[in-house]
């Protein structure tokens, strides 16, 4: 944990919950497993959450509710911890591609086994859910559309779709056979050289979610019209994969 780039405060708290961890399970305490942005380098103090993994022999309610008191501890509220026992890793892969893939990338084992090293995700399977996720989205912005009154819903959409499309996207490159950095902005640039999309729409919404661009409602009607055809054209480049 000493290589993570973590305010020293998150350390501590996270290496609290650990021990918590261990006193109350003790022998059928696996792994726990530290992954998502506070490993990946791009965490951020007031947004992002710190995603664990409690990997336990036992993950029915009742053992579960062992830990009641700690993951409701005000103390490691910014922690956000999943249980699962190593047979459900292993026969989540499939269906869960793109989360283990992030999880496999980055991540630091806090306690125990390394349950994650040996994991290998199938492309097919990573190609199938990344053209799901594509096409949920385009049928909740065209549904949730008509229904928005105002600049601020449409704002949310727009940026809520946009930041978890880019998430899609590098896995994309990787299918492609591609680079596939980190940086938001290295992911828009290599896209837009693998698949052909226009690079400056994602741009111009990357930069107004950082607030360096003011936005009218037609600005915001206007970037949604143009994300949605870049989404469908790299929903259809998808399919080709």
């Amino acid at each position: 944990m000493d290589n993570l780039k973590l305010p020293v405060k998150l350390k501590t708290s996270l290496e609290d919950f650990t021990e918590r961890m261990k006193d109350v399970y003790g022998g059928s305490l696996v792994s726990v497993v530290l992954y998502g942005s506070a490993t990946g380098g791009e965490f951020t103090e007031k947004y992002s959450n710190v995603n664990v993994i409690v990997v336990l022999t036992d993950t029915s309610l009742e053992n579960l509710s062992k830990a009641h008191s700690i993951v409701n501890s005000p103390r490691f509220g910014i922690i956000s911890p999943v249980f699962f026992t190593e047979e459900y890793i292993v026969s989540s892969l499939d269906v869960f591609p793109i989360e283990f893939l992030d999880i496999i990338e980055n991540h630091v084992i806090l306690y125990g086994k390394d349950v994650v090293k040996a994991l290998k995700v199938d492309n097919k399977n990573l190609r199938f859910q990344c053209e799901q996720e594509l096409k949920s989205k385009l049928i909740n912005i065209k549904k949730l559309y008509l229904a928005i009154k105002n600049k601020r819903d449409m704002e949310s959409l727009l940026f809520k779709t946009f930041t978890s499309t880019l998430h899609i996207m590098r896995h994309l490159l990787r299918l492609k056979g591609c680079r596939s950095p980190y940086l938001k902005e290295d992911i828009l640039s290599e896209s837009e050289k693998a698949f052909g999309i226009d690079a400056t729409i994602f741009s111009k919404i990357l930069w107004a979610r950082n607030k360096k661009m003011a936005l009218t409602y037609k600005d915001v009607d206007s970037l949604l019209a143009g994300f949605v055809k870049e989404l469908e054209a790299l929903s259809s480049a998808t399919d080709r994969l």
